[in-house]
């Protein structure tokens, strides 16, 4: 069986106009994908050139196999399940910055570049005083960035028309104005021509992005399936989910050059793409969240599992639609219709999401994920969205620690499970003692939650003595169905 190459897959021949930062599964399976369809569909005519950030990666096993790979969609599509396999092919070269420094660099004298695309990990735009000497490549991404732009301004000396559309994929808020920031204090520290800095920011065009597919990467446990289903080797297949949301600030210059979309997928140009992060932070992390406790706790071990128990997906739904939609500030039918996906995705059978993997960290979770639309709601309605409150108290009941006769392995602060315990031997079955005391933790919240509402505590306490009383799997059903 051959490898994957151009004596296999006809390779368009394509100018480079677009260089990415990053050749891991996520890019690959997301933003490549994208680039695609847009050259399948004509919108655009652009190979790209791959940029490994790291001294270690991907790309020259990319090379080997002429940028070449396989990436497989599996999941449900519209209450179908659907598997496909793509052969994506816009990479047109795949660069080591740390080995072929003067070859990254070349591409900033590129008539042809028009777009930077990055995702380099949440702790990639950052800012490194050590990044002085742009003799030798930088260690950092903004390093990397910031000497392109520079051999760029030298060689078209400072001509304003040939700055770039820069567009960041890293998961932190407003990713494009941090990106900005990071480069011009970078310029800054290294004490470079400000007439350099003034075209940088002025120049090039830095649009903020919203990323959303869910990728489990290379499928070891399926590789030899696979190659048999294909009729080639690919040691570079990358999976996906078929759901995909791509929410960009909207830049003229960006629109124009990467018209993404323009093709029917799920991309938006947005005026702010603050309400699409909400709610993609609410629906989707914060119903994950939600339903953590409430499902392990009646012994379950997944999301699949948990959503399609028809007590627990009840509880789920109600959760999102009635308690999580009106907090969010977009039109109804789209609040509906990204719900109804998130519930789809969660169904997924190609994709086993332990609830214990989620479970990590629950403690902050439940602060940056729940407790806004906990006091959103509030503000909004003047009542208490009892599905989010049950799962509160069902997260209280999960710090016990314990799962019948099993030991939940808890992974969280050290600190923070040390006052779980404290907690619940100091107030053993005082709930309301021991719901005034949880909701008061500052240290937790950052507030005191009982001030959100007077019947917060009394509510939490409440659930927490039947949970204890009864069982959660009897508990939940009566507060689902009653």
């Amino acid at each position: 069986m051959e490898t994957i190459s151009k004596k296999l897959f006809d390779k368009p021949e394509r100018k480079i106009k677009i260089m990415q930062f990053g050749e891991g599964n996520f890019l690959r399976a997301f933003v490549d994908w994208i680039i695609q369809d847009l050259n399948d569909k004509g919108a655009i005519s652009s190979d790209v050139a791959v940029v490994q950030p790291m001294p270690f990666g991907r790309v020259k096993d990319l090379e080997a196999q002429d940028g070449l790979y396989t990436l497989r969609l599996e999941g449900i599509d519209k209450g179908e399940k659907v598997k496909s396999s793509q052969v994506i092919n816009v990479i047109g070269d795949c660069i080591d910055p740390f080995t072929e420094y003067e070859h990254f660099l070349s591409y900033g004298e590129s008539e042809d570049l028009q777009v930077v695309i990055s995702n380099t990990t949440e702790a990639g735009i950052a800012f490194d005083p050590n990044d002085t000497d742009f003799t030798q490549c930088p260690k950092s991404f903004p390093g990397k960035l910031l000497a392109l732009l520079k051999r760029r301004y030298d060689h078209f000396k400072g001509d304003m028309t040939k700055g770039l559309a820069i567009i960041p994929c890293e998961l932190i808020d407003y990713n494009g104005e941090e990106l900005y920031k990071c480069l011009t204090q970078l310029a800054e520290h290294n004490k470079m021509d400000k007439k350099f800095i003034e075209w940088m920011q002025t120049a090039n065009h830095f649009t903020s992005t919203l990323v959303d597919r869910i990728v489990p990467g290379y499928p070891r446990n399926e590789i030899d399936a696979i190659r048999e289903e294909v009729g080639y080797i690919d040691n570079n297949v990358v999976k996906g989910e078929i759901f995909h949301l791509w929410v960009l600030k909207k830049e003229a210059f960006v629109q124009k050059v990467f018209p993404a979309d323009s093709t029917g997928l799920n991309v938006i140009f947005a005026d702010d793409i603050k309400p699409y992060k909400q709610r993609k932070v609410k629906i989707l992390n914060g119903s994950h969240t939600a339903m953590v406790p409430v499902a392990y706790l009646c012994g379950i071990d997944t999301v699949g599992e948990a959503v399609n128990d028809p007590t627990i997906g009840k509880f789920v739904r109600d959760f999102v639609f009635n308690e999580v939609n009106p907090t969010i500030d977009l039109p109804q039918d789209q609040m509906t219709a990204f719900a109804n996906s998130v519930i789809e995705r969660y169904q997924n059978p190609y994709i086993r999401h332990e609830l214990m993997s989620i479970a990590l960290n629950s403690t902050t979770k439940f602060r940056t994920r729940l407790l806004p639309t906990l006091t959103d709601y509030v503000r909004i309605k003047g009542k208490l969205p009892l599905h989010l409150v049950f799962a509160f108290a069902a997260l209280c009941e999960f710090h016990k620690g314990k799962r019948g006769d099993e030991q939940i392995a808890l992974k969280d602060d050290p600190e923070l499970l040390a006052h779980w315990a404290k907690l619940w031997a100091e107030n053993g079955s005082d709930y309301l003692a021991f719901a005034k005391k949880v909701l008061a933790w500052k240290e937790a919240w950052e507030m005191d939650m009982n001030d959100i509402h007077p019947d917060l505590a009394k509510t939490v306490a409440g659930y927490l003595e039947k949970m204890d009383k009864n069982g959660m799997r009897e508990t939940v059903e009566e507060f689902v169905n009653g």
